[in-house]
Formats: structure tokens, C-alpha cells, sequence
């Protein structure tokens, strides 16, 4: 993983995914946490606040993509 190009510490992008849905889900919940923790920063200004936001529905999304992804593996395997 490669440290975020804007200069915030904690902030990671770029990862690739393990194979295990979970542990991506559970790597993507800590880089989620890591730019709410920025977004709260009050020196934070609004165009480094939207680049934020924009961050965080990529997370959100690719969350989300990541549990659809484990629930089909179930399926397939279970039935």
C-alpha cells in the first residue's frame, strides 16, 4: 500500500484485494475510520474535505462490493 498522495498520515489507497471478502471489508472499515478521523480535523480545508468525502464513498462502495461479493461466494458454495 502507498501512502496518500495529499500528505495524510493513516490514510492509505491503492490496496489490492486479499481474496478474503472479510479481511477486505475489515481493511476498507479502517481506512473508512482513518478519513472520518481527517474529515474531523478542523484544519481541514473544503477542498481537501470534498477529496475526503469522495474518498469515503469509494470505500463505502468498494465495501460494498466486497459483501456482495462474499455473499455470492456463499450461495455458490451452499447451493
Amino acid at each position: 500500500m502507498t501512502g496518500d498522495p495529499g500528505g495524510d498520515p493513516g490514510v492509505e489507497r491503492g490496496s489490492e484485494p486479499t481474496g478474503d471478502p472479510a479481511a477486505e471489508v475489515r481493511e476498507l472499515a479502517e481506512r473508512l475510520r482513518a478519513v472520518a478521523a481527517r474529515l474531523r480535523d478542523p484544519e481541514v480545508g473544503d477542498e481537501r474535505s470534498a477529496e475526503l468525502a469522495r474518498e469515503a464513498a469509494e470505500l463505502v462502495s468498494r465495501a460494498g462490493n466486497e459483501i456482495d461479493r462474499a455473499l455470492r461466494e456463499a450461495d455458490a458454495d451452499g447451493g
